[in-house]
């Protein structure tokens, strides 16, 4: 692997699609109208009509139009209590014990039934009637002792669970960083994969979220959790589904990751609140990160407005290569992702609303230069990009 995520995207758009797009008002590039640089389109349709995109090295994705907007269940408020040899991350680790009357997450979710067992690979769940798969990566040498944060992963438009794994060097990842990354598979019924588009209805997207609690709930029960580091992040349409689950089920999150996703706008379904003010951070490819319906930038400016009126602590990080991978530089011998980990690892959940360590030592230096604290805080990257990928 080069060390990239890549996003290929859609070379043609179906009739069906196009005119969805329509009724939303939206405007259709043409696939090598890429709005920022020149690339390769290397999509395809798939057989509901549904454009879709792949990925070589990091994602794509993507969005919808539309007609009516439905209504979804919101973000849960239960019990949230009150304030109250690693690689090294920063003043804040969440693999460290918590402090003496730290602030935590209220019960994590229990399973109705019988937990399957689950093991580091292909598993599979009984989640809403509907047998759902996912990914458990674990550390290849994972010791018994080990209290592990959990990061769940969600796929592209046109990627798959297998892709998240091998593109983005996850093994490595949890490897180096020590955590558990699952990887959901989408459940194939949608034309966007996940339910974050303003038509799909309220029973489908709780449906989802039930979904997410029934594999932290299993995956807690046979694992050591470490439940102040529970962590969301995803690409493209798993990044627009991740401002949705932030939203219904932040009591549980310790941070978020969006990258080139987002909320609202023509197609995405808006920001509704959290339970629980979490870190996040929030990254796309500038003013030209556009890919089928959705502008990324809008969408992602709508999510992290909204984050910092509600207290959240926003670490805005805009890399202007379009609708592409982040050019992260890493280490020599360092996983290819490895700041958005180092974000997860040193947010845990019993930090005071709206704080980070970021804000004592600033942005670390194993961050990226164009990664800056508040709305507005990045200094867009200058210099050269391999195009968009949508």
């Amino acid at each position: 692997m080069s060390g990239d995520l890549h996003w290929p995207g859609p070379s043609l758009l179906s009739c069906s699609l196009c005119a969805g797009l329509l009724l939303a008002g939206c405007t259709v590039q043409d696939a090598n109208d890429d709005g920022g640089g020149s690339g390769t389109s290397s999509g395809s349709a798939d057989s509901t009509g549904a454009a879709t995109d792949g990925m070589t090295s990091q994602s794509s994705a993507d969005s919808t139009a539309a007609a009516e907007t439905t209504e979804d269940s919101g973000p849960i408020v239960d019990d949230i209590p009150p304030p109250g040899d690693l690689p090294p991350v920063s003043l804040a680790d969440c693999r460290d014990e918590p402090p003496p009357g730290a602030m935590m997450p209220p019960a994590l979710p229990v399973y109705g039934g019988e937990c399957p067992e689950i093991l580091p690979g292909p598993n599979a769940i009984d989640s809403s009637g509907d047998l759902r798969e996912f990914l458990l990566i674990a550390p290849s040498d994972l010791q018994p002792e080990e209290n592990l944060p959990v990061v769940f992963l969600w796929h592209w438009l046109g990627g798959d669970a297998q892709d998240f794994l091998e593109q983005g060097d996850v093994q490595n990842a949890v490897d180096q960083f020590r955590f558990l990354a699952v990887i959901p598979s989408s459940k194939g019924d949608l034309l966007f994969q996940w339910p974050f588009s303003i038509i799909d209805p309220g029973p489908r997207t709780d449906e989802e979220y039930v979904f997410f609690d029934d594999m932290l709930a299993c995956v807690a029960e046979q694992y050591n959790v470490a439940e102040g580091c529970i962590s969301s992040a995803g690409v493209s349409a798993g990044g627009l589904w991740t401002g949705q689950l932030g939203s219904a089920r932040g009591q549980y999150l310790s941070s978020i990751l969006s990258l080139s996703g987002g909320t609202g706008g023509a197609v995405v379904k808006p920001w509704n609140g959290s339970a629980h003010k979490m870190p996040a951070m929030v990254l796309w490819g500038g003013p030209m990160d556009f890919c089928v319906a959705v502008d990324f930038q809008v969408t992602s400016q709508d999510l992290e407005n909204n984050l910092e009126d509600e207290g959240h602590f926003v670490l805005e990080c805009i890399h202007n290569c379009t609708h592409a991978a982040p050019p992260f530089d890493v280490a020599n011998g360092e996983t290819a992702f490895a700041p958005l980990w180092s974000f997860v690892i040193s947010h845990p959940y019993w930090l005071q609303d709206g704080d980070s360590p970021y804000l004592e030592t600033g942005v670390p230096a194993d961050l990226p230069e164009w990664c800056g604290i508040g709305v507005g805080g990045s200094t867009p990257r200058e210099g050269q990009c391999g195009g968009s990928q949508c």
